[in-house]
């Protein structure tokens, strides 16, 4: 049987409610997780959002992205697009150009490093996810996708 957040947290009390437990488990999973996940993508020298953006930008080619249609795209929100690209870029990850016409339109693709990075990771995340989920069966991992997009539906 699966460990409780009690005991997770080696709390004793119980929770004060049963939505405070709820939300406990989303947060603790979710950062149990995303700690796992970047112990795999430390490895290849990048972090879980640069990870995100060349997911997002090899879905995009070969048109690429404005910075803003990237942020609303991100799994986890980020306030700092820009230095991230900015890091990126420096890393031979991805590339901008500036649109002629339009000079504040500034479109950033993958580079093919960066689509290599991406690729060479594809089996590997696969693997991650079997190894956190596929105990799960199809019908229990439906069920996880619908409650946790209804509890986002608040937001």
């Amino acid at each position: 049987m699966a460990r409780t957040l009690l005991d997770d947290l080696q709390q004793t009390k119980p929770f004060g409610s049963l939505h405070e437990e709820a939300l406990l488990n989303i947060v603790r999973t979710s950062a149990t997780m995303l700690d796992a996940m970047d112990e795999l993508l430390k490895s290849r020298g990048i972090t879980n959002t640069q990870y995100n953006v060349l997911r997002i930008l090899r879905g995009a080619e070969p048109v690429g992205l404005c910075r803003n249609e990237l942020r609303d795209r991100l799994v986890n929100r980020m306030p700092d697009v820009t230095r991230l690209l900015d890091r990126m870029e420096e890393a031979g990850l991805v590339a901008r150009t500036r649109d002629n016409e339009d000079r504040r339109m500034v479109t950033t693709r993958i580079t093919a490093a960066g689509r290599r990075l991406v690729d060479e990771l594809d089996e590997p995340v696969r693997q991650f996810q079997d190894e956190r989920v596929g105990h799960m069966t199809d019908a229990q991992l439906q069920t996880l996708v619908d409650l946790l997009t209804l509890a986002r539906a608040r937001s």
